[in-house]
C-alpha cells in the first residue's frame, strides 16, 4: 500500500501543478530489483549530517519521471540482502539509524539539492509516511524552526499502519542527534504487561509518538481508520494522543492506478471486458480455473483471497469456516494467494490435499497471478481484523468482482453494503460487509453473496456494475490531500 502511494500519488500532485519530490533510500540487495535503478543518475551531490555521534555522508541520486523528482539516498546501510526492513532472521538491528538518517537527510535535501537550477527551499509541505520517516516532523520542530528555517513549512504525518511505532530502548536517544531537552517528545514507557521482567522500567523512544506531538496535521488512509486510531483497540497505546489531536486528524482513502488496474486493458489477464461487455470476465474465470487445475464450471462461484497469511488479515476465520461451518462442503471453489505464517502455509497445503476439487493454495506472491485472481473470481474475501485502507477491494470492484469484507477501516468506507430492497427492488450497494469479527458473521454475509450469485443474477449484475462505476482514481485522492495541505498552511506551526 505504501509503495503504491509513493509511486502514484506524487504523479497526481505533479499533474495538478505542484512541484513534487519523493525521497527514499536507494535499496540494493543483489537481486533483479536492483535493475529498477538503471535510469537513476548520481547528482554529484553529497550531504553530510551529524547522526549517532558522528558525521554521516550520503550520496544523492535522481530520477525525473511523470513530473516528479525522485531522490534516492545512497548509504551502505541500505545495501544488504533481504527487504527494506528486515530479512529471514527478522528486523534489522539498525533500523532506527537507517530511518533517522532518511528523515534527517530528507530535511536537508530541499535546502541543498538544486534540481532544474533551483532548490525546493524551506517553504514546502513535508508528508512523512509511518514511523520510518516520522522523525522528519521531530527534526523540523527541534533542529530547524528554532533557527528560522522551515518556519513557513508544514509537516503532515500520514499513518498507514498504527501498529508499528519503531520503538527502541531509551538508551539510543543520543543516537538521534536531537537536543537533550527534546527527550520528552519521543519518550515512551511501555505498560507493565509489556515489559520483559520486573526490573524492566519499560523506558523507550518512540518515533511515531514524537511525530504525533510535533506534526502540523495527521492523516490516515481512510476516514474509518482515522476514528479507529483514537480508540484503545486501534491506537496501540497512542490513542490518548490521537484523541487529543482529533481537530487536525483526517482520513483520505487511497486511490488505485487506473491504468495498471483496468479490465479493459490489463496485460496480465487472458481476456478484456468492461461495463456492458462482461463476456471477457467469464473467459478470465474459465482460464483461471484451468490454470489452477479446478473444474471449468461457469456456474460454480469462485472465491478468492489475496494477502499476507498473518493475524491481521483474518485467515483464521477462513480456517474456522472450513472446519466448523462446512465452507468447502458447499458447491464452490476457493483460491488463496499469499505467504507468511508457516503453519498457515502448511494448512493451505493440507486443505488442498483434502479438497482437491474445491481448494487451491498458492504460496508466495505474484503480481500477474493477483491480477488473474481479481479478474477471474466472482467474490474476493477480506476478513481483516483491521484494515487501514485496503486495496484489493478497490481492485475487485473495478473488475466486477464482489468484495465480502469485515466492516473495519477502509473496507467499511469503500464498500457500500448490498441492499436488495433499495430503489424499488433494483438494489443498492457494491459488496457485502460483516460485523462483528467472527466466523458466524462472515459466513452470514458470504452465504448471502453466494445465494445472490446463484439465484438472483440481475441483482448480482447490479452489484458488479455499481462497483465498476466507482471513482477510486488517485486524482480524487490528490484533491483531498490538497485541502489538508491548505488547512496546514493556514494554521500556525504546531511545534
Amino acid at each position: 500500500g505504501l509503495g503504491d502511494v509513493a509511486g502514484a500519488l506524487p504523479a497526481s500532485f505533479a499533474a495538478r501543478g505542484h512541484r513534487t519530490m519523493v525521497i527514499a533510500p536507494r535499496y540494493l540487495n543483489g537481486t533483479k530489483n536492483d535493475a529498477l535503478y538503471e535510469d537513476v543518475e548520481y547528482t554529484g551531490k553529497n550531504i553530510t549530517v551529524f547522526l549517532a555521534g558522528e558525521d554521516v555522508t550520503v550520496g544523492l541520486y535522481h530520477l525525473f519521471k511523470d513530473g516528479v523528482d525522485f531522490v534516492f539516498i545512497d548509504h551502505p546501510s541500505y545495501h544488504r540482502d533481504g527487504g527494506p526492513y528486515g530479512n529471514a532472521y527478522g528486523a534489522y538491528g539498525d533500523n532506527l539509524f537507517r530511518f533517522s538518517l532518511l528523515s534527517l537527510v530528507a530535511c536537508e535535501v530541499p535546502l541543498q539539492l538544486e534540481l532544474g537550477g533551483y532548490n525546493y527551499g524551506d517553504k514546502c509541505v513535508f508528508m512523512a509516511n509511518d514511523w520510518h520517516s516520522s522523525l522528519v516532523c521531530v527534526y523540523v520542530a527541534s533542529k530547524y524552526r528554532p533557527y528560522g528555517v522551515y518556519k513557513d513549512a508544514r509537516t503532515v504525518l500520514c499513518i498507514h499502519n498504527m501498529a508499528h511505532h519503531g520503538t527502541e530502548p531509551s538508551t539510543v536517544f543520543p543516537e538521534l542527534s536531537l537536543p537533550n531537552e527534546w527527550y520528552g517528545c519521543v519518550e515512551w514507557v511501555f505498560p507493565e504487561h509489556m515489559r520483559a521482567h520486573e526490573l524492566d522500567k519499560g523506558e523507550a523512544v518512540n518515533p511515531l509518538k514524537g511525530a504525533l506531538v510535533t506534526c502540523d496535521r495527521i492523516l490516515t488512509v481512510s476516514q474509518g481508520y482515522a476514528y479507529e486510531i483514537t480508540t484503545p483497540e486501534g491506537g496501540f497505546g497512542l490513542d490518548g494522543l490521537t484523541r487529543g489531536r482529533q481537530h487536525v486528524l483526517n482520513g483520505i482513502v487511497n486511490g488505485v492506478d487506473i491504468d495498471d488496474w483496468n479490465p479493459a486493458t490489463d496485460e496480465f489477464i487472458p481476456d478484456h471486458y468492461w461495463p456492458g461487455h462482461m463476456e471477457g470476465k467469464a473467459e478470465c474465470k474459465r482460464q483461471l480455473q484451468e490454470e489452477l487445475g479446478l473444474q471449468q464450471r461457469p456456474d460454480v462461484p469462485l472465491i478468492g483471497f489475496i494477502g499476507r497469511l498473518d493475524w491481521q488479515k483474518g485467515g483464521d476465520l477462513i480456517q474456522d469456516a472450513v472446519h466448523n461451518h462446512g465452507l468447502l462442503h458447499q458447491d464452490l471453489q476457493l483460491v488463496m494467494l499469499g505467504s507468511g505464517d508457516p503453519e498457515f502455509e502448511d494448512w493451505m497445503a493440507y486443505c488442498e490435499s483434502e479438497h482437491q476439487d474445491r481448494f487451491r493454495g498458492w504460496r508466495g506472491f505474484s503480481v500477474p497471478v493477483a491480477h488473474r485472481i481479481i479478474a477471474g473470481c466472482d467474490i474476493i474475501l477480506m476478513p481483516s481484523r483491521f484494515e487501514p485502507c485496503g486495496l484489493n477491494q478497490l481492485y475487485a470492484m473495478r473488475y466486477g468482482t464482489v468484495p465480502v469484507a469485515h466492516a473495519t477501516g477502509g473496507l467499511k468506507d469503500t464498500i457500500e453494503d448490498f441492499n436488495p430492497y433499495a430503489h424499488e427492488m433494483n438494489g443498492a450497494g457494491t459488496g457485502l460487509t460483516f460485523s462483528p469479527f467472527c466466523e458466524k458473521a462472515m459466513m452470514g454475509s458470504l452465504n448471502q453473496a453466494l445465494d445472490t450469485y446463484r439465484h438472483h443474477k440481475d441483482q448480482w449484475a447490479g452489484i458488479q456494475q455499481r462497483g465498476m462505476a466507482q471513482d477510486f482514481s488517485w486524482d480524487r485522492s490528490a484533491s483531498q490531500y490538497e485541502q489538508v495541505f491548505r488547512w496546514a498552511m493556514i494554521d500556525q506551526a504546531y511545534a
